[in-house]
């Protein structure tokens, strides 16, 4: 790759849904077996507790657990990335040194969200403690970069610049804003780190563009729509259909449409469940998905 380090991670890899109970405590065992079923679908790798797995609802001894379950339940490190950002340093700190501990591929690390416009040399002393605070030649920062959530965006020069400062330690970003301007600028001064996006439309051009894939929220329900983007033959109805997805989606609260395909697709209503503040779809949002659904022609 042209003198640059291998790639983190490449290809399909799904933001996985946390199942919960009805008290909102994780589902162990839920939670592995849809580990399992997503790599028997094609799915490279999983990315637990991160947006779509409503991470930051839990707490530092829920996903410690969480990711000991599915390790315990036979999901290989090597096919994990996982959630490990909170708004707190030193609890990214604790998740992140049990991460690498576990021998996971990466770790997945939104900026701290709770302060707001923080100058970029306060971003870096950030990341800069959390290294230090590591301190561990294993590991493998996945930056997120999702403003329209955080409101905490990694700026092109802010990413070029800590990347430079930890080389190898800065593996990777997720771009998960939508706007391929920002994305093509990272694959333009970054072109040493993984760069993978969160918004499934755009995957035809950043594979065109030299990208490494995807970590995403769709491949939870429609795996093998997602995979059909990382083709270099990707055909213009392949594009068109992700798009009508998309739209479809985002008709409802998006968690809960994803929780309620799912429940659908496997028969198992478990999967409703979301932690609040977060609630499962209602009656008539239901039926107002699953009629887009069958209209857009995307099977049950």
């Amino acid at each position: 790759m042209n003198g640059h380090p291998p790639r983190l991670i490449q290809g399909l890899w799904c933001a996985t849904l946390t199942p919960v109970t009805e008290r909102g405590a994780i589902d162990h065992r839920r939670f592995a077996a849809h580990a399992h079923h997503l790599f028997a679908q094609g799915v490279d790798g999983i990315a637990p507790f991160g947006t779509t797995g409503e991470g930051q609802s839990f707490s530092v001894a829920e996903r410690r657990e969480g990711l000991d379950a599915l390790l315990a339940a036979g999901v290989p490190a090597a096919r994990i990335v996982v959630g490990t950002g909170c708004a707190s340093l030193a609890e990214t700190i604790e998740l992140t040194r049990h991460a690498v501990g576990a021998g996971c591929t990466g770790c997945l690390v939104l900026p701290p969200f709770f302060w707001k416009e923080p100058a970029d040399d306060g971003l870096f002393a950030w990341y800069a403690r959390l290294v230090e605070g590591v301190a561990d030649a294993r590991l493998r920062i996945v930056l997120y970069h999702l403003p329209q959530v955080s409101a905490v965006p990694l700026s092109v020069d802010f990413v070029a610049r800590l990347a430079a400062a930890f080389p190898g330690i800065v593996a990777g970003i997720k771009d998960s804003e939508g706007k391929w301007e920002h994305t093509q600028a990272l694959l333009t001064r970054v072109p040493q780190l993984t760069v993978v996006i969160g918004h499934e439309p755009d995957l035809p051009r950043l594979m065109r563009a030299g990208g490494a894939g995807t970590i995403c929220g769709v491949a939870n329900v429609y795996p093998g729509l997602v995979r059909a983007l990382l083709s270099p033959g990707v055909a213009a109805s392949d594009e068109a259909r992700i798009a009508k997805f998309i739209e479809i989606l985002f008709s409802v609260p998006f968690l809960a449409g994803f929780k309620c395909m799912l429940a659908d697709r496997s028969g198992d209503d478990g999967w409703r469940n979301l932690r609040p503040p977060l609630l499962p779809l209602t009656a008539d949002q239901q039926r107002k998905l699953r009629e887009l659904l069958v209209q857009g022609g995307f099977p049950r």
